[in-house]
């Protein structure tokens, strides 16, 4: 204790490095690009997000949105990831349609920028895709369920109705 009465910055350095970090100036986007990820992992619409000295992070939007990149994505309310430079791991919140299923996004690596790829880790496969398709943040239709009902594709539907029911089960019970 007395080596910390000596050097209070230290200590108060450490304290402030313990908190969570509330962000409401920078934006998520730069806070991906600081971390060698492109900001275009996240859509436009980011209500807020905290990230943590311990790496959490935690992405908040209004409701589910969908966007395209090379197939569907959609986001939920609520996503969390620990986030590294160059990855986000341990993703939840984000599914991607693959073969007419919605599929979790499990990770999202950039391993090598220099490559020009990312890797994205949907559980059962890993998909190598171009980080040019990730280079702005994607506009993203909150009316998920009404995009996804207006479709044809029975899958879609299921997708809209496991989303649903996962942000409201809560209410529901």
């Amino acid at each position: 204790m007395a080596f910390f009465q000596n050097h209070p910055f230290l200590l108060l350095s450490l304290l402030l490095l313990s908190l969570p970090l509330c962000h409401s100036s920078a934006s998520i986007h730069d806070l991906l690009k600081s971390m060698g990820l492109p900001p275009g992992l996240f859509p436009k619409e980011v209500k807020s997000y905290n990230f943590s000295g311990s790496g959490l992070l935690q992405v908040y939007l209004d409701r589910p949105c969908l966007t395209k990149f090379d197939t569907m994505a959609l986001y939920d309310i609520e996503l969390r990831a620990n986030l590294t430079h160059g990855s986000l791991t341990g993703v939840e919140g984000l599914s991607q349609e693959e073969l007419f299923l919605w599929l979790p996004v499990k990770d999202i690596i950039v391993n090598d920028p220099s490559s020009g790829l990312i890797l994205i880790d949907i559980g059962v496969a890993h998909k190598q895709l171009s980080l040019s398709l990730f280079e702005d943040p994607p506009d993203c239709t909150t009316k998920v369920c009404t995009a996804l009902l207006n479709s044809t594709d029975l899958f879609n539907v299921v997708g809209c109705m496991r989303s649903w029911l996962l942000n409201n089960w809560k209410v529901l019970s």
